[in-house]
């Protein structure tokens, strides 16, 4: 005969070790939770003038957090105002101030930037007013001798569609897209930069931060002054240069978690060395 005692010792070890299995599942999945919570990833698109800058913020923002990706894509202000509303993005960058109708979104500046007229830095034209931007691009100035410059018919290189720096150039000049004669549409101020450099007799514009750093890099090209003031990260943090804008990255609601941490960090002193190497101006959260 089985004794009571054989059948219950046998038991009870059976119902501690289920419960202490029970107890390493809970942890386990705790654990899990927890390093799963630890880890994320945050989308960003839109403003070529920004994503470099939103890049390298990213990669020190990931080496903060451990298991967070920052991925970044340009496509210009209108994508990224566009991916933020649909919520394609967790954050939009957008380089310029929004509209009255795109009040709906929140935006967070992390840096400052200005826009200005490229020429090749072979090309001996010192400046140009703004009768004379504004002739170049309408088509009524074709070539360079006309403007104190030698011999050769200006390449005009425009901003495409979708361009927070379009709509900053043709504000300040007055212009509509649709007047301008242009013979290269580009894209990204890379782009531009590379076009302009490439071409003794090409005119464009792009952001200065981006075209500083060009520049520092060995890119044939020069910045000519709007409004008679040099065109400088320096005049732009000062306030005297005239076509300054914000840089910003916006959301659809107010920001939480993961996007929010970003964004903060995005307006820190943390990164400020990051915003002057770039050329752009930091600015006070």
């Amino acid at each position: 005969m089985i004794k009571r005692s054989q059948v219950l010792v046998p038991l009870a070890i059976g119902l501690a070790t289920c419960f202490w299995l029970q107890g390493c599942s809970s942890a386990n999945k705790s654990a899990n939770n927890n390093t799963k919570n630890s880890q994320g990833k945050l989308v960003l698109t839109g403003s070529s003038t920004v994503a470099p800058l939103a890049a390298e913020i990213g990669k020190r923002f990931e080496s903060g957090h451990p298991g967070v990706r920052v991925d970044v894509q340009s496509g210009g202000s209108s994508r990224g105002i566009s991916d933020a509303r649909q919520g394609v993005a967790d954050l939009g960058m957008v380089s310029r101030a929004l509209k009255p109708e795109e009040k709906d979104l929140k935006a967070f500046s992390i840096a400052r930037d200005g826009v200005t007229v490229i020429l090749h830095k072979d090309n001996p034209v010192p400046s140009l007013n703004d009768k004379q931007v504004v002739d170049i691009y309408t088509g009524k100035v074709t070539n360079w001798k006309q403007v104190g410059g030698k011999d050769g018919a200006i390449t005009v290189v425009n901003k495409a569609e979708g361009r927070s720096t379009l709509e900053l150039f043709t504000h300040y000049f007055k212009l509509k897209n649709t007047d301008i004669k242009a013979q290269v549409v580009i894209g990204d101020n890379e782009q531009g930069i590379k076009t302009v450099a490439g071409n003794p007799n090409a005119i464009g514009y792009v952001s200065i931060g981006s075209a500083e750093n060009s520049m520092a890099n060995g890119e044939s090209i020069k910045l000519l002054p709007v409004g008679g003031v040099a065109a400088t990260t320096a005049n732009v943090q000062n306030g005297t240069f005239p076509i300054a804008r914000p840089l910003n990255l916006v959301t659809k609601t107010e920001p939480q978690g993961l996007a929010k941490e970003f964004i903060n960090f995005a307006q820190s002193q943390q990164v400020s060395d990051i915003v002057k190497k770039q050329n752009f101006v930091v600015v006070s959260k």
